[in-house]
């Protein structure tokens, strides 16, 4: 059992007898609560209004929305000076409601695949400079101890990272290499830009992603796009293998396998044959 209180700037979880005590960010907790104040009949707000509402001055708003604006979470309306919510919620929460639609689409394929062949499979998606798993079928024959629901994987050392960013426009790719940390796993880990790019060229050709022990050892990985009404890609399935149990020929087969289900499961989700 979980309790929560929250008690002046100090946040208090107490979880079977332990006891953690968290500092709360008041500039951060002031911004969620400006967001907070908008809804159905408070669709703009002047500034004096979340002034009386919050409690604060004028000047310490001032600094909070424009923060809010400047990322987007908060627009001012240039006829009235009004302030409401900004275009970056309607794309985080498309988000939100997207991950959650294709995650229960794609679990019937995830197990049948993992029934089928015996292996781990994944859905991840891309967020920021990474992917992340959303979702993980523990096949009978290959436990993979590094996938967990939730984690975070890097895009140049595994499958489902080269596909996630295989796709993506010129400009978009470009800045998401910009400053990148090639991050290096195992002997086999790609390093460089160069490197990373003649994969990506790969994938793109061959219409899969192979991860041959670049992220852990004794693991290979096949991935396949998953793509949306607009042929877009916007996820990826992937099914890892342990070295010591599957061949390069049993290998093919699953991909063949994998490719199928991601054909399947980009259709159920209205992207033209």
């Amino acid at each position: 059992m979980i309790f929560q209180r929250k008690t002046g700037t100090f946040f208090a979880c107490f979880q079977r007898e332990r006891c953690l005590i968290m500092p709360i960010i008041q500039s951060v907790e002031r911004a969620l609560q400006i967001l907070d104040l908008f809804n159905e009949q408070a669709t703009e707000l002047k500034i004096t209004d979340i002034s009386k509402q919050m409690g604060l001055s004028k000047s310490t708003l001032h600094s909070l929305l424009k923060t809010l604006q400047l990322h987007g979470y908060i627009d001012q309306n240039p006829e009235n000076g009004k302030y409401r919510p900004g275009m970056k919620l309607v794309e985080r929460g498309h988000f939100v409601v997207s991950t959650i639609d294709i995650r229960q689409k794609a679990k019937t394929w995830l197990q049948a695949l993992s029934d089928r062949t015996g292996q781990t499979t994944h859905l991840g998606i891309l967020d920021g400079r990474e992917g992340v798993y959303i979702e993980k079928i523990e096949g009978k024959l290959a436990a993979i101890a590094y996938s967990r629901i939730g984690r975070r994987l890097p895009v140049h050392a595994t499958a489902i990272g080269k596909v996630l960013i295989a796709w993506l426009g010129e400009a978009e790719l470009n800045a998401l290499l910009e400053g990148y940390d090639y991050a290096t796993f195992t002997p086999a880990t790609l390093a460089s830009r160069e490197a990373l790019l003649a994969a990506l060229a790969e994938t793109r050709a061959q219409g899969y992603a192979l991860d041959s022990e670049e992220n852990e050892q004794g693991v290979r990985c096949v991935s396949v796009p998953v793509r949306n009404h607009e042929s877009r890609v916007i996820a990826a399935l992937s099914l890892s293998t342990l070295t010591s149990r599957v061949d390069d020929a049993e290998l093919v087969r699953f991909r063949e396998q994998l490719q199928e289900a991601g054909q399947q499961l980009s259709r159920a989700l209205g992207c033209p044959a």
